[in-house]
């Protein structure tokens, strides 16, 4: 009964013929877990009185998002006449961004809701969408991403397993390969699900199959080889790492006892290491990527900084120790202690360019505390940077012109404030009553919101490396669509956090 068995599953899996393949991303790193999907063997019924279902990846999913045009303040209509090719493509080479509002103005972009462009619905834009999530390492939201379109098939399950390897959940996906053939899982993928599901013998037969009909690269079947039998090759030399691991390579090689280090692999590779299973410098270093990217709850960073006493000094742990003693300063409401630790907490997020978490983190209780002087200044400044523009305000005890000027931004209205430096009198200009900029205004004709804050987008980024020009257009671009206070947040954090590109 189990040779039986075995045998059937290899033939199975046996290669249809060959099919040319387009490119399913633009992400070189997402593991191939599956081939050209099985055509089904007749058209879907129609249910009577109704529409044919859709297929896997039908044209339904554009529309998506998880946040509501209430929220993110973009129109529903946010792509208008656009051409979906040139959306996807614009998308995909949105940059990461050094300004912690603009990261999060383009998660607003790729999580709202909107009507699809040009009125139809091919899908081009969610999966550009859900590529530049994967890109920007935000693995949750891609997946309630996902889930939200119920979005099925070749390209959704290709991500979804991906998603599913850096976080733990492998064993679910492949529950879900197991029990939808039609997606023609790889060799790689359908060995590793499984030997993760324990049955080793199957999984060896089907190795051994792709052996004989050369499926397998020999990169591969040495990688799997290990994996499936470590003992056999005990004495030998490590294998040579890949320049540019898949996910599922990723996973592999740890599982071989040759863990492949994170931090020079692409973002999303760093939620891996948020794992209990790692060591507590390595969670660190990961979450700190992470929320430097905008894409970790801040409350999940401080439960690392605060999980035990810091191992050594430098570094990371200087960090550690800072937001150790600020926080039990706070939590005993010791007024001296804070003014003590502040600057220097200050001082390491802000050389870590950590500063939105952790003021997401404390600026409220430090604004209910009586400090004064610099701690007194700074907890201003962390009010502003969180958003708290009405409890920095009423708080603020030692003004002066600069934070004048800041406090004149947070309420909307810089115009009439002293600009002390060239970027705040640009900042102030891109608060005029101006029309949009021209190379804007057909856009907007088009309806076509999306793009035109796109391209206010990469003004602003470029007005980070000093182009005042940019951040003028930038400022007036987000404010002419409707973004007042995007336009107060980039602004503020460009004039508090001093990015330089």
């Amino acid at each position: 009964m189990a040779t039986r068995r075995l045998l059937a599953l290899a033939l199975v899996i046996m290669p249809a013929p060959a099919l040319a393949e387009a490119p399913l991303s633009a992400i070189d790193w997402l593991s191939r877990s599956i081939t050209a999907p099985v055509a089904p063997a007749s058209p879907p019924e129609r249910p009577e009185g109704g529409t044919s279902a859709p297929l896997p990846d039908a044209p339904i999913v554009d529309a998506a998002g998880l946040l509501t045009p209430r929220q993110t303040g973009l129109p529903r209509n946010l792509w208008g006449n656009g051409d979906p090719h040139e959306i996807a493509a614009q998308i995909t080479a949105m940059q990461a961004n050094s300004i912690p509002a603009l990261e999060e103005l383009s998660m607003n972009l790729l999580l709202t809701e909107s009507r699809p462009p040009g009125g139809g619905d091919d899908g081009l834009v969610f999966f550009a969408r859900m590529d530049k999530l994967l890109a920007l390492g935000a693995l949750d939201q891609a997946q309630a991403l996902l889930d939200a379109a119920g979005a099925s098939g070749l390209q959704a399950f290709r991500r979804q397993f991906d998603i599913a390897l850096l976080q733990g959940t492998e064993d679910r996906a492949c529950e879900v390969l197991d029990a939808a053939p039609q997606l023609a899982p790889t060799y790689p993928a359908r060995i590793f699900c499984l030997a993760r599901s324990g049955d080793w013998p199957a999984a060896v037969v089907v190795l051994h199959t792709a052996q004989a009909l050369s499926l397998v690269t020999p990169e591969e079947d040495a990688l799997i080889s290990r994996f499936l039998d470590p003992d056999l090759f005990e004495g030998e030399p490590p294998l040579p790492p890949p320049a540019r691991p898949t996910p599922l390579e990723w996973r592999m090689f740890e599982a071989i006892g040759q863990p492949l280090p994170t931090y020079t692999l692409p973002l999303a590779f760093a939620h891996a290491e948020l794992r209990v299973s790692s060591g507590w410098k390595a969670q660190l270093d990961a979450a700190e990527r992470l929320a430097r990217a905008g894409v970790l709850d801040p409350n999940q960073l401080l439960g690392l900084y605060t999980l035990q006493r810091p191992a050594a000094s430098g570094g990371v742990w200087d960090r550690v120790a800072a937001v150790q003693a600020l926080d039990q300063a706070v939590s005993a409401a010791d007024v001296q202690a804070v003014e003590q630790a502040l600057p220097i907490a200050w001082d390491r997020m802000t050389h870590a360019e950590i500063e939105v978490p952790f003021a997401r983190i404390y600026a409220s209780q430090l604004l209910a505390l009586p400090l004064t002087g610099d701690a007194a200044r700074l907890a201003f400044r962390l009010g502003l940077v969180a958003g708290l523009y009405a409890e920095a305000a009423a708080e603020r005890t030692a003004p002066n012109a600069e934070d004048d000027f800041l406090l004149a931004l947070a309420q909307g209205d810089p115009v009439h404030a002293t600009a002390g430096d060239a970027l705040s009198r640009a900042i102030a200009e891109g608060f005029r009553d101006h029309a949009a900029p021209s190379e804007v205004e057909p856009l907007l004709a088009q309806q076509r919101t999306g793009e035109a804050v796109m391209l206010a987008m990469d003004h602003l980024s470029r007005g980070a490396s000093g182009d005042l020009r940019a951040v003028t257009e930038g400022l007036a671009t987000l404010r002419v669509v409707g973004l007042q206070t995007a336009a107060r947040r980039v602004a503020l954090q460009l004039m508090i956090l001093e990015r330089q590109g």
